[in-house]
């Protein structure tokens, strides 16, 4: 099967994301955050069935997602979860250490992995003001890893200074629709380019000096997880960001 030809790019995403997460480990993802949702229940159903998955609403893994339409913060996650762990004990959990990951968006992002949910532009007079950090501020410093997904990758989200420091922390790796970047002593670094991008894309779309070791591509998605994919997710939601 050539799955070249049916990967999209949220595919691509949603597969990279989930072959990032380890069996064993602890998971949250937030509100509006249908793609790190889709993500861990594949990792869930090929190479981590002892993943943990931690939500807003408090459902511990929760058995399907295919009823998650409004949002990813819905009752159905708690009513077909298998326990119950309220939002204030994931930031308790997390502030403890015992948080593996944490899903988190920003709309702005810096070479040195700062993230800007805050304002755009002076924080005073912004020309646009911004929900704030809520919980980033508290899981971006405090969770062991912090991986940041963007449905949007240009030069006014990835910028050389962002205009207001809302976190900044334990980002480990960014993914967008063009690459991955990871965290490398102190600083993003291109870690792979999608099949469907390229470095000269990359770079005309990056506001900072896109460094690399080396020139990588994300492996497409298998035709195994594309299989699992529509099981998992019929109806679709993890590209419903773009």
């Amino acid at each position: 099967m050539n799955t070249a030809n049916q990967a999209r790019v949220s595919d691509i995403m949603i597969c990279a994301i989930a072959r990032m997460l380890q069996d064993g480990e602890t998971v949250f993802h937030g509100v509006s955050s249908q793609m790190p949702m889709v993500a861990m229940m594949l990792a869930r159903h090929l190479h981590a069935p002892n993943l943990v998955h931690l939500n807003i609403p408090g459902g511990v893994n929760p058995s399907s997602i295919k009823k998650a339409s409004y949002s990813s913060a819905g009752a159905d996650l708690l009513a077909s979860a298998e326990a119950y762990f309220p939002l204030e004990q994931v930031f308790d959990l997390s502030m403890r250490g015992g948080l593996d990951v944490a899903f988190l968006g920003g709309v702005q992002f810096d070479a040195r992995g700062n993230v800007n949910a805050s304002v755009i532009g002076d924080y005073h007079k912004p020309k646009v003001r911004l929900p704030g950090g809520a919980g980033s501020a508290v899981l971006i410093p405090t969770a062991k890893k912090a991986i940041i997904w963007r449905t949007k990758h240009d030069r006014r989200t990835f910028v050389e200074k962002v205009d207001f420091v809302t976190t900044r922390g334990n980002v480990w790796r960014i993914v967008t629709p063009l690459c991955v970047f990871a965290m490398k002593d102190g600083a993003l670094m291109l870690e792979s380019i999608h099949p469907t991008s390229s470095l000269e894309e990359v770079v005309q779309n990056t506001g900072f000096e896109v460094k690399y070791d080396d020139i990588r591509f994300t492996p497409m998605p298998t035709a195994r997880e594309l299989s699992v994919l529509k099981q998992i997710d019929p109806f679709d939601y993890r590209s419903s960001e773009f």
